[in-house]
């Protein structure tokens, strides 16, 4: 069994994994943006089992890049290419403003 104190996080992120991972604030933006949508994604092709086989045909893709969408691996796919696909699978796109800010700009 192992110590209790061998299984504690050495570190906890309060915000956006990518900044505290080092990226600059507008790179961390992009990556964040990028695992949003790459999330919805795969919300619905679970939600609607697709198979890489129909999702070739949906997105109009080659099976390899379908391939690494599946797995997660999109480093060499813009926001761009990502929205397109949101857009072929019926994803609604659209940016909301956080709440929080919406109450700091009243304030101000």
């Amino acid at each position: 069994m192992r110590n209790t104190a061998e299984n504690r996080p050495t570190h906890v992120t309060r915000g956006n994994v990518f900044l505290d991972l080092g990226f600059s604030p507008e790179k961390a933006l992009a990556l964040k943006f990028k695992a949003r949508i790459l999330m919805s994604i795969l919300d619905e092709v679970k939600r609607k089992k697709y198979r890489q086989a129909q999702l070739v045909k949906v997105l109009d893709e080659h099976q390899p890049v379908i391939s690494n969408l599946l797995r997660g691996n999109i480093a060499q796919m813009s926001i761009e290419k990502l929205l397109v696909y949101a857009n072929r699978l019926g994803l609604p796109l659209e940016v909301q403003q956080p709440r929080h800010a919406a109450r700091r700009r009243r304030a101000a």
